[in-house]
């Protein structure tokens, strides 16, 4: 047996109907029905057979059934013999009785021809398709196939049979006995056939590529050859790397034709659930297709549903999906299915999709996704569906989504005031995601649309925001202030909000900057009610940005502003502007938590100018902690380093965090890329102007460096912004100077900058003015700046204090060996105090009469005494910081000696006559006090500074300030030889009242200047912080802020006072979180002075500690700066961790061990035979390689690092 192609997988069906032929030769004839789906070989398989028994001698008659034919009576009867209707008038017979009805006289004449064909040759008959065959005709077969095992008669019928939606007709063989029939149901090809199938056609094709057709022919055998004839064009070496998904790709277009045909055959009800699930068949779509879903958008019976999509599987065309719902085999079929169909019927499917959805609860965004494919559907649920979509969309960080749901929700009818809503948060994601021009038109449409005044607010904040940023800031302003004064009338809440987005928008344009904080100070003065909580804290945040008021008393209003009721639409910008100062203050747990809630409250579809400020101050807060690679995380600054950057803001940050986790290639890159000569004038630009700064300071090019730095502080001053809490210009550019060898210019630059950070009175700042200040000023001044620094940046600000080794818990950011007092005692390194010496850890037990005591301790008589005190040798206590000892004598403040039996006292103590006294290591000698700094004593002589004598006991005055005979003097004091003393904190004046210090009240009014805390006579209360004042009866004094009793104005820096905190005089928090961020410089520009002055072990020490910090914190640029320090400075090279479980000696992981048990350090002591200040140095230095706080954490640090606690 041949055939013209060979039939894959049929061989038993051809034996079968071998061995029938061979039989009805002999003259015993037999019905083979062949069953099968659509495509799977019945007609080939019939033809073979037609084949076979012509070349063996039988003579076939043959018969094609057709849908269109079904009415014709006998019309496939009559095919076999090649008759015409005229049968009945040629046929050589008698005519049949009278009453004989048409059909039976027909059908006994056919059967009779067929005998007699029959008696002059053995017969094939072959029927296709007899489900198709007419009434008449199927009788007349059924009827032959029981009279024919007489006869020399095969006859081979095929029938489809396939699951449809429809219930099928009754086949052939249903009422006959299965003796008189074989029937044969043909099944799809397996995957191994059909590949041999494929490569028989395309012998090169790569598997992959023989899967995808395999998949796409569902091992039918007709979709397959379909696919091959429309593929036969590819060549070897030529295959794409997927089948096309669409039919489009596909040429002539054989296999669209083959899928129409097999959804024909299949019928009209088929067809439509076919082409529903096709159109439901999406991958991104939220809910899969199922039956009951298909069954409504298909208007199909339910009941038959759900069996088409079993039927369906088995045969290939369908496979089950990850979720185990049942999908096109693959997207070239799934798209053949939906070749055919007119657009209107599939809108409408998509309709009736989107409304079964809605009615049976299913998610927005799949009832939307159905929305997206139909047109208006002209009903409120349909818009209620797509918006609600878009905000699942935007919430989920999904643009694109939101703004196709917004678009398609324009199509729908809507009152103005919700097209208003609409308008707006389309416009905004247009701009933010499209590009900046885009979303304009839109939100100039909302604004001119009527609504109610807090929608018409939003969409003009929108329009705003969106022209600030394109460089428009007067335009922005213009927007705002012509919707105040047409349509805010009656509306003060919504006129604040409008004022407040002014002035934030305002930012972006410096003459517009200055117009509207002019208007908002003079509105604040008169009227502070105009301003509202919101426009307070942009005042405060202009205050502290223009260097006119401490970070204390900054928080204190913030906190304060924040405590009152807030308008709900200006909320946010109280939020984004106290967590910006909250920031700079250094306290970034109270920031985090006010941008959380900013942005909690925030909807991020719509265009805001505070929703970037937010993520701007969470982008700084992150780089405030060193979180470099967090910085990196934030989507703006990623699609900055990306080369995508939206502002520069979000570039100059990429760039210093490349430039810190040494990546200085890609920082080069994408400041080179970046046009500064277009960028808009607003203040990101000089944010990158500082950090162009800094890659260029850490790339060796400080010329260049020095250039941006001048560029970014001459841009920032024309803004009136002088603190350095924003970009430390003056410390950078200091570097530079100091880089190209200019200190005096240097030396000027680090002045100004402590002078500001000294307002602003932050650990960060003062630490690093301090720490630049000392490299710039050299030697032993030098050396004591920097040290200072180093303390003031390890002590950190507010917050968690971290715990020391000692079981007794002093602070552990406490003394180190670089704290090192005078007399070359040294205080516990980093915190690790022995439990004994807790309580007197600022100073030491004294020799001789008496013992020393430290801050808040009382001396004999009962005096309370307060300081870091110091031993005296034979003598008496000492207290410290302005305490007293027995007799009333003065008591000697921070560190002070005294020798010959005086009492030495450091700022604001008295003389042995009494007399106050002040100043900065002046010396006396016969009693009289020390004068510092170009200072005036009584009658108006000048007073050399730091060590200039004075004779006759008069007063002395203290840091640049005057006195008169008999009045209070602050300072901070020296040693004085001879018994003379010196004032020391809080200490009073002969009249009994405590001498003046920082932010307090004076007498009469009158203007005071001190440090740390003391009073003037009378106790007014009025506060105020000095930077450089004069002291009482003098002139004026220059004040931080604040202002003086009586009401009075006391001038400042800027020419304002501003009111301080009453009960906050400073951040700074002895034992709090140190500034690692700016701890590590100071520590290597410390150690660099130390080893140029020869002290080489400290400053192995300070390198050592700053490359452990570096690599704790992940800042790779400074731990190579410390590293490379620690070589010059004579370290061996080591390649162990300076940090985590490789940093630990022995000893200092058995000591940890042991502590992790529970174990107090006298018993670890006793265990190893060592001294118990080893034991703690050793825990304190485990500490700080595992980057713990606490001795309960040890265990858990232990153990995370693969260690065993015991």
């Amino acid at each position: 047996m041949c055939a013209p192609e060979p039939l894959l997988e049929r061989g038993e069906p051809l034996g079968l109907l071998a061995e029938e032929a061979a039989r009805a030769r002999n003259g015993s004839g037999r019905l083979v029905l062949l069953r099968g789906a659509t495509g799977t070989g019945r007609t080939a398989l019939l033809e073979a057979a037609a084949g076979h028994a012509a070349a063996n001698g039988m003579r076939v008659l043959r018969a094609r059934c057709s849908p269109e034919r079904t009415s014709v009576p006998f019309d496939t009867v009559l095919q076999l013999f090649a008759l015409g209707p005229e049968f009945d008038q040629v046929a050589d017979e008698a005519p049949d009785p009278p009453d004989t009805p048409p059909d039976r006289g027909r059908s006994a004449r056919l059967g009779r021809l067929l005998r007699s064909c029959a008696a002059e040759s053995p017969l094939l008959v072959a029927v296709d398709d007899v489900h198709f065959a007419d009434g008449p005709s199927r009788r007349w077969l059924a009827e032959a196939a029981r009279r024919i095992d007489r006869l020399p008669v095969l006859l081979v019928v095929t029938e489809r049979s396939q699951y449809d939606i429809d219930p099928p007709a009754v086949g052939l063989a249903h009422a006959l006995s299965p003796a008189l029939v074989h029937t044969r149901t043909l099944a799809p090809l397996s995957p191994d056939s059909a590949a041999e199938m494929v490569r028989s056609v395309h012998g090169a094709a790569p598997p992959e590529w023989v899967d995808a057709c395999l998949r796409a022919g569902a091992g039918n055998p007709l979709l397959l050859r379909a696919l091959l004839d429309d593929l036969r064009n590819a060549e070897s070496g030529a295959f794409p790397a997927a089948l096309p998904d669409t039919c489009a790709a596909l040429y002539p277009g054989t296999y669209s034709a083959a899928v129409s045909w097999w959804l024909d055959s299949a019928g009209p009800a088929t067809t439509e659930v076919a082409r529903a699930l096709a159109a439901l068949d999406d991958e991104d779509a939220p809910v899969p297709a199922d039956a009951e879903l298909l069954a409504r958008t298909a208007g199909a019976d339910p009941a038959r549903v759900p069996g088409w999509l079993t039927a369906m599987t088995g045969l290939g065309l369908l496979r089950p999906g990850p979720d185990g719902r049942p999908r096109y085999a693959h997207p070239l079929l799934r798209d053949a299915v939906l070749g055919g169909w007119a657009s209107a019927g599939r809108q409408a499917a998509h309709r009736r999709a989107a409304e079964a959805m809605l009615h049976r609860g299913d998610h927005a965004e799949a009832v939307a996704g159905q929305l997206l494919r139909c047109g208006p559907v002209g009903e409120a649920w349909a818009t209620g569906a797509l918006l609600d979509a878009a905000d699942l969309a935007v919430r989920a960080d999904r643009d694109d989504d939101a703004l196709a749901y917004l678009r398609r929700a324009l199509d729908e009818p809507m009152p103005a005031a919700r097209r208003t809503v609409v308008l707006t948060e389309l416009g905004s994601l247009e701009y933010a995601t499209v590009r900046s021009s885009a979303g304009i038109p839109r939100l100039a449409e909302a604004l001119r649309l009527p609504a109610p005044p807090r929608e018409r607010v939003h969409a003009a904040v929108a329009l705003g925001t969106a022209l600030a940023r394109r460089g428009e800031a007067r335009a922005a302003v213009d927007v705002l202030r012509g919707l105040r004064d047409e349509h805010l009338t009656g509306h003060p809440d919504l006129i604040r909000t409008v004022q407040t987005a002014s002035a934030l928008l305002a930012d972006h344009d410096q003459a517009v900057r200055q117009e509207v904080y002019r208007w908002l100070r003079e509105n604040a003065e008169r009227s502070p009610q105009l301003v509202g909580t919101a426009g307070q804290a942009l005042l405060v945040r202009y205050e502290a940005t223009a260097g006119l008021t401490s970070a204390a008393s900054a928080m204190h209003r913030i906190r304060a502003l924040l405590a009152q009721p807030a308008d709900p639409l200006s909320e946010v910008f109280l939020l984004g502007t106290a967590a910006a100062v909250a920031q700079w203050a250094d306290q970034l747990d109270e920031a985090e938590r006010l941008v959380r809630r900013g942005l909690t409250g925030q909807r991020t579809s719509l265009l805001h100018p505070m929703h970037l400020a937010l993520l701007n101050v969470r982008i700084d807060i992150a780089a405030a902690r060193g979180d470099h690679e967090e910085v990196l995380a934030e989507a703006e600054v990623s699609r900055a380093a990306g080369g995508r950057p939206e502002s520069a803001n979000a570039l100059a940050h990429a760039v210093i965090a490349l430039v810190e986790t040494d990546r200085a290639a890609e920082a080069t890159r994408l400041a080179d890329a970046f046009d500064i000569q277009h960028a808009h004038d607003s203040w990101e630009l000089n944010r990158f102007l500082y950090a162009r700064g800094l890659l260029r300071a850490a790339t060796g090019d400080p010329a260049a460096a020095l250039d941006d730095f001048l560029e970014c502080g001459r841009r920032q001053s024309a803004r009136d912004v002088a603190s350095p809490v924003v970009t430390p210009w003056r410390t950078a550019a200091a570097r530079c100077h100091l880089a190209l060898g200019r200190p005096h210019e240097a030396l000027a630059l680090a002045e100004q900058e402590l002078s500001l950070a000294t307002v602003w009175n932050t650990p960060r700042v003062l630490g690093r003015a301090l720490s630049v200040l000392g490299t710039a000023t050299g030697g032993r001044r030098g050396l004591e700046l920097g040290h200072r620094a180093v303390r003031v940046l390890r002590q950190g600000v507010d917050g968690e204090p971290e715990e020391a080794a000692a079981e007794g818990g002093a602070p552990r950011g406490g003394s180190t060996a670089e704290d090192a007092v005078p007399d070359g005692a040294l205080a516990a390194a980093e915190g690790a105090v022995p439990e004994e010496t807790a309580a007197a850890q600022a100073g030491h037990r004294a020799s001789g009469a008496g013992a020393e005591r430290g801050r808040g301790q009382r001396v004999p008589g009962g005096e309370p005494v307060t300081g870091a005190g110091r031993r005296m040798p034979g003598l008496g206590p000492v207290a410290a910081e302005g305490g007293r000892v027995p007799g009333g004598e003065s008591v000697p403040g921070m560190g002070g000696r005294v020798s010959g039996g005086g009492s030495v006292a450091v700022e604001g103590g008295r003389g042995p006559g009494g007399e106050p006294v002040t100043g900065t290591g002046g010396r006396m000698s016969g009693g009289g006090s020390a004068a510092v700094e170009g200072d005036r004593v009584s009658g108006g002589e000048s007073v050399p500074a730091e060590s200039g004598r004075v004779s006759g006991g008069e007063s002395v005055p203290g840091m640049g300030g005057r006195v008169s005979e008999g009045e209070s003097v602050t300072g901070a004091g020296a040693p004085m030889p001879g018994g003379g003393s010196m004032a020391a904190e809080d200490a009073r004046v002969p009249g009994g009242g405590p001498v003046a210090a920082e932010g307090e009240p004076v007498s009469g009014g009158e203007p005071a200047t001190a440090i740390d805390g003391g009073r003037a006579q009378g106790r007014t209360p009025a506060r105020l912080t000095a930077l450089q004042g004069w002291a009482l009866g003098g002139g004026p004094v220059r004040t931080v802020g604040g202002w003086a009793a009586g009401g009075g104005s006391a001038p400042g820096i800027g020419g304002r006072a501003v009111a301080e905190a009453p009960d906050e005089a400073r951040i700074v928090a002895v034992g709090g979180k140190p500034v690692e961020t700016e701890l590590i410089p100071a520590l290597v520009a410390h150690g660099r002075g130390l080893a140029a002055a020869g002290d080489r072990a400290r400053a192995r020490d300070a390198f050592r500690e700053a490359a452990e910090r570096a690599e704790r914190l992940g800042a790779l640029r400074l731990r190579a700066v410390a590293e490379a320090a620690l070589r010059e400075g004579g370290a061996r090279r080591t390649a162990t961790a300076l940090t985590g479980p490789g940093a630990l000696t022995a000893g200092e992981r058995r000591i940890a061990e042991l502590a992790a048990q529970s174990r107090t350090n006298t018993e670890i002591a006793q265990l190893l035979h060592l001294a118990r200040r080893t034991v703690e140095t050793h825990l304190t230095s485990t500490y700080r390689k595992l980057g713990i706080r606490r001795r309960s954490e040890l265990g858990a640090a232990l153990a995370n690092t693969g260690e065993e606690a015991g």
